[in-house]
């Protein structure tokens, strides 16, 4: 486990992270987020000892992060920092043996992932000679060729096309399954919203929202539900229960009789009861309570922590 405990950092004329504490939990991805120079980064380099902070702390597995983690820890910086003049195994090889792994073993490990990401035919190529989405798998492989049980990602998924991406995201599962302790940065919310377990974020330095994903979205959504039905729905608007109505776009596209709504009820108005007042009067082909999107609670907290 990760922990953070009053982390500060100050610099001349700024405090870049201003009293942060949070902790990360073994097998989970936890999403460090945050617009530009809120303090990811600053937090970033204290976790890896890059940085020392002004005050507070950083712990794994209840002891300081000091120079003695560097082989077990996974680092993938938002700015590349492959050398594009060598060629890409020999700059994995290169990286492995920094982390202290043997040249036999990163041969194999090198091959294992460049077959797993699919660019072994580029193997012998100069880095300068890859597309971006290539350099970035291979530093993705230089992050995590020496199995490490603490992983940084900052913005992991630049440069990659949709497939690329969903390849990138299943990796980051798996590394999840086998317990590993990750921290993942990036602006693209909906991927974060796929993946993360846990949330912090942050702003100006400070916290302004932490927790599960789940409760996140539980303590920012609105009490609203999702109906595709068959029928004239013009009564649901009179009912007491609710607030107000809008159309919806997720409408199957094979239908063309059946309405889609998005209905907001009173906050003590539980969905099942109203299913109840309505089922009897339309043909219901959909009903579903409708959770917030990341994105719109980022904006949404991040304008009202200004």
């Amino acid at each position: 486990m990760l922990v953070a405990e009053n982390l500060t950092k100050d610099y001349k004329d700024i405090t870049a992270v201003n009293n942060v504490s949070f902790r990360v939990e073994p097998g989970r991805i936890f999403g460090l987020l945050g617009p530009n120079g809120a303090g990811k980064t600053t937090t970033i380099r204290t976790i890896l000892n890059i940085i020392k902070p002004t005050s507070g702390r950083i712990l794994f597995d209840g002891e300081p992060i000091n120079d003695q983690f560097f082989n077990i820890i996974g680092y993938l910086p938002e700015e590349r920092g492959l050398y594009k003049k060598s060629k890409a195994i020999d700059v994995i090889l290169y990286f492995a043996r920094l982390k202290n792994m043997d040249k036999k073993t990163a041969l194999s490990k090198a091959d294992y992932w460049l077959k797993k990401l699919d660019i072994s035919q580029y193997r012998h190529k100069k880095i300068e000679e890859l597309s971006k989405g290539n350099q970035q798998k291979v530093q993705f492989i230089t992050t995590i060729i020496h199995n490490p049980r603490l992983i940084v990602l900052d913005e992991p998924f630049a440069g990659f096309d949709p497939i690329n991406q969903q390849l990138i995201r299943e990796i980051i599962i798996s590394l999840s399954g086998l317990g590993k302790t990750i921290i993942l940065s990036t602006h693209q919310m909906d991927t974060a919203e796929k993946l993360c377990s846990d949330i912090f974020l942050i702003n100006k330095g400070k916290e302004v929202c932490s927790g599960s994903m789940i409760d996140i979205k539980k303590r920012f959504g609105t009490n609203t539900v999702r109906i595709i039905f068959e029928g004239d729905g013009s009564f649901i608007s009179t009912l007491p229960s609710v607030i107000r109505i809008e159309k919806s776009n997720s409408l199957s596209e094979t239908s063309n009789i059946s309405s889609s709504l998005e209905v907001t009820l009173k906050d003590d108005i539980h969905p099942k009861d109203f299913l109840k007042d309505i089922m009897n009067r339309l043909s219901l082909t959909h009903f579903s309570v409708v959770e917030p999107a990341l994105d719109k609670i980022f904006i949404d907290v991040i304008r009202n922590s200004q």
